[in-house]
């Protein structure tokens, strides 16, 4: 071997002891003659003494080096004087005095630093990505990651799972994101899709008499990038037969439970509270709430219908609701304030947002179009008090959610509420089936076509579609989406009448899922499952919410590597191959 041990090993135990270290030059310091070299491996840095009244040949040797070589160092370790200690380094209680300094290769200066003091722009990262994941953060990510995975691995083992893997090269069956598509050259004129997730393939697995299915899957979709998304991810993606809602939530509590306490060494406290989709919305303003602080949705509708103020009637005329958001403490708030608010809303679809101030009465210029009745009863519901600012929205629901929704989490915020070190899981369940597309003007699947509707619910499938209730289920945590999934159709007769709702023909339901319609005559088993997240999830483990920052070698917002190139064009020989053409 090269070394006798790592950078991140050494301790008082090893004091007299001769060592050998490999890594890389982090910085190298001149303090009156005697050069001192700090280096780092993954697992991380030794101090190392290079005296001339020593050696001169090796303080001969360390005056050559720069950042980034790579150094094979031999000494011995001896203890820091007193006052010297590192209490930030692990091995800060040692150093090496070099007796021999070998450089392995030496680097040109590095265009980023190598340090997590200074970390340089997003794309000039990804561009240099392999200086990047040398930083002390990006390798522990990186071993975090590992160490998830072997978690997840040896718990689902435990609990009776099957690890199998599906094929990345698919039938393309349009639903959901875009797909990518791979031409094939053996059938011209024919594509292959890749993966946005496994379901079909996990169904069948069950079908084919597979107990619990599990994987670490690939997925990969075309779509709008943001901070949170990338082309390709993973999922732990599982599947079982034989089971109802709850036994796939103790089972998903019981995982991330282990997680959290292996990775973490964190109790999670099981089981996870629930809220109904319907709940979620009207409380918080989303599917996936944030439930580390307060500042929830009111409905005001029936309160304000009494009063004179247009805005406000005009929008529950047109189906609207009015929903408001107590903002604690916030009466201060200036109108520059108020106006950053407002402007903040309209990108979430909001027209316009009408607020009170909470004094000894309740002041604002909308305040004349209300009763003392009416503002009686606001503040009531609103459990206001002096002090406080009322922020109201009217519109149609969905806008209301939406703005109402992100502007609570932006004052949470903006005022320092949030608690960063707590992990709020939530289990939302009773999802609609199908919602509707305006654009399309068509139902479409809220989460995909293979969900159950609740048996109670199926007779509507012809009749009220919108009114059906599916058997799905997210879990979120911190206001973040970490997973959902299902109960499945497994009667083709079911799974026909939800494909008739989303307006899918007959023939048209075989020429895209066939192979499972066959499949579910032939004794498909009562089945469900879920995907989790892994990116996310262990990006949340490390403390980011960005999952480019656990993900070795990630695109950017354009999908595009800056440090391959890709994607890339391919040369005319390669398109004859394959029967395609480029049309600039």
């Amino acid at each position: 071997m090269l070394r006798t041990n790592t950078c991140g090993e050494l301790s008082g135990a090893h004091a007299g002891k001769k060592v050998v270290l490999c890594g890389w030059v982090q910085a190298r310091r001149d303090h009156g003659g005697v050069l001192f070299i700090d280096l780092r491996d993954s697992f991380g840095v030794s101090q190392v003494v290079c005296d001339p009244s020593h050696s001169s040949a090796v303080h001969g040797a360390a005056e050559k080096v720069g950042r980034e070589f790579v150094l094979r160092v031999s000494g011995k370790v001896r203890r820091r004087p007193e006052g010297m200690v590192n209490p930030g380094l692990s091995t800060g209680e040692v150093e090496v005095l070099a007796d021999g300094v070998e450089v392995l290769n030496s680097s040109e200066l590095p265009p980023i630093e190598v340090d997590d003091r200074v970390v340089a722009g997003d794309e000039l990262r990804l561009k240099y990505r392999y200086l990047d994941l040398r930083r002390p953060v990006m390798q522990h990510n990186l071993r975090t990651r590992h160490v998830a995975a072997q978690v997840v691995r040896r718990f689902l083992d435990a609990n009776g799972f099957t690890e199998v893997e599906t094929p990345l090269l698919i039938k393309h069956t349009p639903e959901g994101a875009r797909d990518y598509i791979v031409p094939s050259r053996i059938h011209p004129g024919r594509f292959y899709s890749l993966p946005q997730s496994p379901q079909l393939y996990k169904q069948l697995l069950v079908m084919s008499g597979v107990d619990r299915y599990y994987q670490l899957a690939r997925c990969l979709r075309d779509e709008d990038l943001r901070q949170d998304r990338q082309p390709e991810f993973t999922q732990i993606d599982m599947e079982l037969a034989f089971v109802e809602e709850e036994d796939i939530y103790s089972l998903v509590e019981a995982l991330l439970k282990e997680l959290w306490g292996k990775v973490r060494a964190l109790e999670l406290k099981t089981p996870f509270p629930r809220l109904t989709y319907r709940e979620s919305m009207e409380r918080f303003g989303s599917d996936r709430p944030d439930t580390r602080f307060g500042l929830e949705l009111v409905d005001v509708t029936e309160i304000v219908a009494d009063s004179g103020f247009s805005v406000f009637l005009d929008a529950i005329k047109r189906g609207g609701i009015v929903k408001c958001i107590n903002a604690v403490g916030c009466a201060d708030f200036s109108r520059k304030d108020i106006d950053e608010l407002t402007q903040f809303v309209a990108v979430h679809g909001a027209k316009g947002l009408a607020w009170m101030k909470v004094g000894e009465s309740l002041e604002g210029s909308i305040v004349k179009y209300f009763g003392e009745d009416v503002q009686k009863r606001l503040v009531e519901a609103a459990s206001a008090k002096k002090g406080d600012l009322l922020l109201f929205v009217a519109d149609r629901e969905k806008a209301v959610f939406a703005s109402l929704g992100n502007l609570r989490v932006e004052i949470a915020r903006r005022l320092g509420m949030i608690d960063e070190s707590a992990f709020r899981f939530l289990w939302v369940t009773d999802f609609p089936l199908l919602e509707f597309d305006e654009e399309e003007q068509r139902f479409v699947a809220m989460h995909h076509p293979f969900t159950a509707p609740k048996q109670s619910d199926v007779h509507l499938l012809a009749s009220k579609p919108g009114n059906v209730c599916a058997r799905a289920y997210d879990i979120t945590l911190n206001g973040v989406e970490v997973g959902g999934g299902s109960i499945r159709n497994n009667r083709p007769d079911t799974q026909s009448r939800v494909f008739e709702a989303l307006g899918i023909s007959e023939k048209e339901a075989s020429g895209r899922f066939g192979f499972l319609l066959d499949a579910l005559r032939f004794g498909a088993p009562p089945h469900g499952g879920i995907a989790l997240g892994f990116d996310r999830i262990v990006a949340l483990l490390c403390g980011t919410h960005d999952i480019r920052e656990v993900i070795a070698f990630p695109k950017n917002k354009k999908a595009e590597n800056p440090m391959d190139g890709c994607p890339s064009s391919v040369d005319a020989g390669q398109l004859k191959e394959l029967h395609l053409s480029v049309k600039e």
